[in-house]
């Protein structure tokens, strides 16, 4: 028998809020916002682990410029 780890493919608002270090609020307001993508499912919003990927390379693009 073989045994098969399933990954994650999406996350919750308040797994990506964790993952970010950003409180609940905050991170749902991000979304809100379109800042980080996500796609609502039923009554839930789900984030896809790329877009939040997304969003943290965008503010570190914008970091660079400005200290630029």
């Amino acid at each position: 028998m073989t045994t098969m780890t399933i990954t994650r493919k999406w996350h919750t608002t308040a797994e990506v809020a964790e993952m970010l270090g950003f409180g609940l609020s905050k991170t749902k307001a991000l979304i809100l916002s379109g800042e980080i993508r996500s796609v609502k499912i039923g009554r839930n919003r789900r984030i896809l682990p790329a877009w939040v990927d997304e969003y943290v390379a965008r503010c570190t693009s914008e970091t660079e410029e400005w200290a630029a």
